[in-house]
């Protein structure tokens, strides 16, 4: 999950290396953790549960084991048997078919798009994990910042009670002055707030009313936006082999802090109706007749398994040829998907809880996937005993987390830097990794004003949904139609052995008809059904959801740009230069030529591509 390309000698010329020029991880634990720890993130946390939740409870996990099934896990195998078979980024991966380079271009944009705002929800994970060291917890109750409608409970505004033998309407206050009872179903309530709920609104974001209404910039939002990328900027120097050992720490201790809350939340009153609602007799069924729950499950399969982002590719070039990816793939997307589950009992536990101290059903707790993370959780963590250390332990887990993945979210970009301008990168892979995450977090500072929690959803909301299913059809239309998909098994079998027909029976059923078609249909299904983001009940300007189509298109244009110049430049008619860009480049096959055997023995020498190469105007070769 977390690695980095170091230049140092030591981290890339031990005896451990296959490949002396690039590197290969130290030993097999490295990569598996650094896959799951990639994997899992802060979507286990906040948007799996959010989703589970948003979708009908426990039915959506129908729809979900299906896409991981029949679309994340073959995508999973394809990317990692791609990366580690040529070892190349995300890009010049695309050496397997020119035409389709812009695919690898429109991931990476993705994942720069991502690693904005996924940076921004690291810094609330760091401004709440500073706010823990105090002694009560301060959104324990309502303190100075709170309004009127802050309560831990829910507060009656009026009923009906019986007086002198007639049954009278009165206020609440009235009510309890006279010492009298209110009738059973004819309370009122006034709405009411969690404190966690305005300590987030009113004192972390200082969120203002809309996308209208900017602000200024919240200045110590700011500042661990700065420490976020510090911490990020500083771990990239580091060599594979070192940083390797990272997340024999940060992959796993987040399942002890999670388990400790799951037997805490287990334990408060109301706890059962949140898991009922989460998987049990509160389902909702009907919910799997939208179109939205299954775009949902589609792209939280992607999202939590990174498909499509490029980072597997990137991660996947670092492994040594022979490594048998298929077992990894398996164990890492069911690893990954098992702690989603995981996590959502503990989220859910915690939810039945919040429901039952505030009269009120699980459904009406929470509003948004944001506030599970930083509304539920805070809630429950203030109700532990010692609740400043379990809240420091369980922000310190979101904080390894999120920097796991962004770790790699931003190698894979500067991984394509050093594919494309390997030369330059070598000699100045610092000053570049420093000035990638510098403009960054520039970029992020939108997101820090008061209206940034709205631009952070927003750019989920089109960035991180279909972005993703447009990527990952093409992706799969291009390496199985066009490349060839029994092709590409000879390749996969090239690294992980001669397998029969049985074996490959599901994943071709998947690769050549499934996975595509389901994919397309939830794309063209939630195009039609679409209708414009909001956060909570806050809808945004029609200007807004004009700025997210912006940013979609701007992702995916480089598709037909890149495809276009490929053509441009290829030679004879128009027939014979598309033909001639569906065709791999002369450069591509396995990155050692001890591995490239009687199939690609026609390969060029990677040290003498540049006398081979086709150059683009784009500066991206094949």
């Amino acid at each position: 999950k977390d690695f980095s390309l170091s230049n140092e000698k030591d981290a890339h010329t031990s005896d451990s290396n296959e490949n002396l020029e690039r590197g290969n991880w130290s030993n097999k634990g490295d990569y598996l953790l650094s896959m799951v720890g990639y994997a899992v993130g802060l979507g286990n946390v906040w948007r799996f549960p959010y989703l589970t939740y948003q979708n009908g409870g426990g039915a959506f996990l129908i729809p979900y084991t299906l896409m991981l099934a029949l679309a994340g896990l073959p995508l999973f195998f394809m990317e990692c048997s791609l990366g580690q078979f040529a070892s190349l980024g995300p890009i010049s991966i695309w050496r397997i078919l020119p035409l389709f380079q812009g695919v690898g271009i429109t991931m990476v944009i993705i994942s720069t798009f991502v690693a904005i705002y996924y940076n921004v929800i690291i810094a609330y994970a760091l401004y709440y994990l500073f706010a823990s060291f105090q002694k009560v917890l301060p959104w324990s109750d309502c303190f100075s910042w709170a309004d009127e409608f802050c309560s831990k409970t829910r507060l009656v505004s009026d009923c009906n009670a019986t007086l002198d033998g007639e049954i009278i309407h009165a206020n609440y206050s009235f009510i309890t002055s006279n010492n009298l009872t209110c009738l059973n179903g004819t309370m009122n309530y006034k709405p009411a707030q969690f404190p966690s709920e305005q300590y987030w609104n009113k004192v972390a974001l200082q969120r203002s009313s809309g996308l209208d209404e900017t602000g200024n910039i919240v200045w110590y939002l700011a500042l661990c936006l700065l420490l976020s990328w510090m911490i990020v900027g500083a771990a990239l120097f580091k060599g594979i082999k070192s940083s390797g050992k990272v997340v024999y720490f940060t992959a796993l201790f987040p399942y002890v802090i999670l388990l400790i809350l799951l037997v805490r939340g287990a334990t408060l009153e109301g706890a059962l109706d949140g898991i009922e609602y989460y998987i049990g007799r509160q389902s909702n069924i009907t919910k799997l007749m939208e179109a939205e729950v299954w775009k949902d499950a589609a792209t939280q399969i992607f999202y939590s398994l990174s498909v499509a982002w490029g980072g597997l590719v990137a991660l996947s070039s670092y492994n040594k040829f022979h490594n048998n990816c298929y077992s990894d793939a398996i164990f890492v997307c069911v690893t990954n998907c098992a702690t989603s589950i995981f996590a959502g009992f503990a989220i859910f536990s915690i939810l039945g809880h919040m429901a039952f101290v505030s009269e009120r059903p699980v459904s009406e707790v929470v509003d948004s996937g944001f506030d599970l993370a930083f509304v539920a959780y805070p809630e429950a963590l203030s109700r532990l005993p010692v609740s400043p250390l379990w809240s420091f332990l369980f922000f310190f887990m979101l904080l390894l987390l999120g920097l796991d993945s962004q770790f790699a979210t931003i190698e894979t970009l500067t991984t394509t830097i050093q594919d494309i301008y390997p030369e330059v990168m070598k000699k100045l892979r610092i000053p570049i990794t420093l000035g990638v995450c510098i403009l960054l977090f520039l970029l992020g500072l939108t997101c820090v004003t008061q209206a940034g929690i709205y631009w952070v959803n927003l750019i989920d909301h089109f960035c991180a949904g279909w972005g993703i299913l447009i990527a990952a059809v093409l992706e799969i239309i291009g390496i199985i139609y066009i490349y060839g998909g029994n092709r590409f098994i000879e390749d996969i079998e090239m690294m992980i052995g001669k397998k029969s027909r049985l074996f490959w029976l599901w994943w071709r059923m998947c690769w050549f008809f499934i996975t595509p078609v389901l994919l397309m249909a939830i794309l063209v299904w939630s195009l039609v059904t679409f209708s414009p983001p909001t956060y909570g009940s806050v809808s945004y300007p029609a200007w807004g959801t004009a700025v997210g189509w912006c940013m979609i298109i701007f992702c995916v244009i480089w598709i037909p740009i890149v495809a276009i110049l490929k053509i441009v430049k290829a030679e004879g008619n128009l027939c014979q230069r598309i033909v001639s860009c569906c065709r791999p480049a002369a450069n591509w096959g396995p990155y050692l030529e001890c591995h490239r055997g009687e199939r690609y023995n026609h390969v060029v020498d990677p040290k003498k591509e540049k006398e081979h190469e086709i150059p683009t105007v784009s500066g991206f070769v094949y």
